[in-house]
């Protein structure tokens, strides 16, 4: 019973309740309206068959008389049928035709009688038999007074048949609905109850889980992919939260030892010179490590969206030239060359501080590590598809293997493990975030043939044209 209240109370049993009430109803309609219809039919079709054949004695009457009258009626009430002929006289007593009794005072008025009647045949059996009819009467010039008229039980049987039709019709359409809502209603508990399994789970702290989906693409699957999604993107968060944890514990544990080690040898050591060269060391410390919480801040707030709201049609292109002609100096000061290939008046919808901080993070990294390479050429490249707009930075430099591209967009990774390089190990993290936010992706490849150099990819989808 636990489980039927529970049924009962979905919203999807509801609804098929909702659509059984309303069906019912229409059904209900259904059946009135028709089986009134083809009462109301029957009855003019009768009428029109009575009219005619008083038609048909009227003509006799006028030809031959009463004498004629008599025989083409006594003919008539002869041969099988549904028709009634009825002679009368004044008073309204019976004189020939084919019925032995009529409802009292029924010959009285001249016309159609506006409600069918009961009368009597000479075959019943009993006074309990009664039969129904339509019928007009008319009253002859001597007084004496004329029913035409047609029995109703075949037209009454095709009615009672047709509503027979109609409600066995509506009652097996209503059981089917009923087991139809009963089996979508169990069903959608059960998916419900899965889903609730999994939230349970989930909320347990086991963000692996996610919603089940049966495939069908209905309303359950749709809503199971969105939270799907949300709950990849909650762990992935919750994962870079940890993984940032456990790295600033090890790369910023280092620089701030390395801080108080020269600020106790500074006032270890009286003499000026050695405190100004120490104060230098552990500001130029000091930047770095601003540096470092700079680039973490501005990847939670890449990752949180709330750059969402400063999106605009930005020119990609303008980034681009801005981008090489701020590098150009400090690649020409590294024996370096840049080039650049940029589609003219390449539009996108982002943020161009965002976009600008992520190709400049790539520049900067393609002449740090490249520098000394055979090839000093660094290319910036851009291209617009129908679909998609692709910015690369490629250098010949030493690359990344590549069971290790998966590894480098996480924070604080760095391939150089003595630290020889400046940097904090935020650069790509901060770039695929950026990415991310504009629903693009990144690709790192191999430059060269053979693993040499490093080629970067930012992909952003095409803004509509």
């Amino acid at each position: 019973m636990s489980r039927i209240r529970v049924l009962f109370r979905t919203t999807a049993v509801r609804l098929s309740a909702l659509y059984l009430v309303l069906f019912s109803l229409c059904a209900a309609f259904l059946v009135i309206y028709v089986t009134g219809m083809s009462e109301r039919l029957l009855q003019q079709q009768t009428r029109e068959a009575i009219a005619a054949e008083v038609n048909q004695i009227s003509v006799v009457y006028d030809r031959a008389g009463i004498n004629g009258l008599l025989r083409s009626l006594e003919r008539r009430a002869r041969q099988p049928g549904a028709n009634l002929y009825v002679i009368a006289g004044p008073n309204g007593e019976i004189l020939a035709g084919n019925v032995a009794a009529l409802e009292p005072g029924l010959l009285d008025d001249e016309g159609w009688k506006s409600q069918p009647f009961r009368y009597r045949r000479f075959t019943d059996e009993s006074q309990a038999d009664r039969h129904v009819a339509l019928a007009q009467v008319l009253v002859l010039d001597n007084g004496l007074r004329l029913l035409v008229g047609r029995d109703l039980q075949e037209p009454e049987k095709f009615r009672a048949l047709v509503r027979q039709a109609l409600m066995v019709a509506l009652g097996i359409m209503g059981l089917g609905a009923l087991v139809i809502w009963f089996g979508i209603g169990r069903n959608a508990l059960r998916r419900i109850d899965r889903m609730s399994e999994a939230s349970t789970k989930i909320m347990a702290g086991d963000l692996s889980q996610r919603l089940p989906a049966s495939g069908s693409g209905d309303e359950f699957d749709r809503l199971s992919e969105s939270l799907n999604a949300m709950l990849e993107r909650i762990e992935k968060l919750n994962e870079g939260l940890k993984q940032v944890s456990d790295n600033i514990a090890h790369d910023l544990k280092t620089p701030l030892t390395r801080l108080r080690n020269k600020a106790e040898a500074a006032l270890a050591d009286g003499g000026e010179d050695s405190r100004s060269g120490a104060l230098e060391q552990i500001i130029a410390e000091s930047d770095q490590l601003i540096r470092t919480f700079n680039a973490l801040l501005m990847i939670s707030r890449v990752e949180a969206g709330s750059a969402v709201a400063e999106m605009s049609e930005v020119d990609l292109s303008r980034i681009v030239e801005d981008c090489v002609e701020l590098y150009e100096p400090l690649a020409e000061d590294k024996d370096m060359r840049i080039e650049a290939e940029a589609a003219p008046g390449v539009a996108i919808s982002g943020n161009r501080e965002l976009i600008s901080q992520a190709l400049g993070n790539l520049v900067d990294n393609a002449i740090k590590y490249a520098e000394g390479a055979e090839n000093p050429l660094i290319r910036v490249e851009m291209k617009r598809s129908d679909r998609q707009v692709v910015l690369t930075v490629a250098d010949h430099g030493p690359g990344i293997p590549e069971n290790m591209r998966g590894e480098v967009v996480k924070r604080f990774v760095r391939l150089d493990e003595s630290r020889s390089k400046p940097g904090t190990g935020l650069g790509l993290s901060l770039v695929e975030a950026i990415m991310e936010l504009h629903r693009g992706s990144l690709d790192l490849s191999a430059t060269e043939v053979g693993g040499r150099g490093l080629t970067v990819r930012m992909v952003f989808p095409a803004a509509a044209t």
